[in-house]
């Protein structure tokens, strides 16, 4: 969800006003890879990719995830580039997670529905203590889990849904058991 989020950030580089290199055509584009440097229109290095997806490349800077269209990256002496600065992908990207941390935050609320990350039913938020988000699985109050805030993020239509699927929490749940059963001896 964090990366859908940045996906506008990360199409304004094609429009970003600055010097240019040169902008890429589907050739040359193609040519970026996994694993591949890339710098800004200043010369100085922006981030990784991490990897490519059909025409689009995911594009680590500072930690945070940006896809950005093939088709935005230009050839340069040193390799890889966008035309932007690394100030300014950082910004966009710290912005667009801003305002994702905040449709989260407004969705996050007792009583709200929760869908996991395939839009399965999850249940209903309890208690919300801290960063701490207690979830009555299926509506039922007997069934608890407690999930962190980070877990969640606001679906497009404003639903609050977990970042994770029904599997993964029961995976994570059954995991734990045998260590709270065991520290309980």
């Amino acid at each position: 969800m964090k990366i859908a989020k940045l996906a506008l950030a990360a199409a304004a580089l094609t429009t970003t006003a600055a010097v240019a290199p040169t902008v890429a055509t589907a050739q040359e584009a193609a040519a970026v890879t996994a694993g591949a440097t890339v710098y800004g229109n200043d010369g100085a290095e922006i981030g990784t990719v991490e990897s490519i997806d059909g025409e689009t490349a995911i594009l680590v800077v500072d930690g945070m995830k940006a896809p950005v269209p093939a088709a935005a990256f230009g050839t340069g002496e040193q390799g890889a580039t966008l035309n932007a600065t690394k100030a300014q992908i950082v910004g966009m990207l710290q912005a667009a997670q801003q305002q994702a941390m905040a449709k989260r935050d407004a969705a996050l609320v007792v009583g709200a529905e929760a869908v996991t990350a395939k839009n399965a039913p999850l249940g209903t938020v309890l208690e919300i203590e801290g960063d701490n988000v207690i979830i009555a699985r299926g509506g039922d109050e007997t069934n608890k889990i407690t999930l962190l805030r980070e877990h969640f993020a606001a679906s497009p239509t404003g639903t609050l849904m977990a970042l994770l699927t029904n599997a993964q929490i029961d995976a994570a749940m059954g995991a734990s058991a045998p260590a709270a059963e065991s520290a309980g001896e």
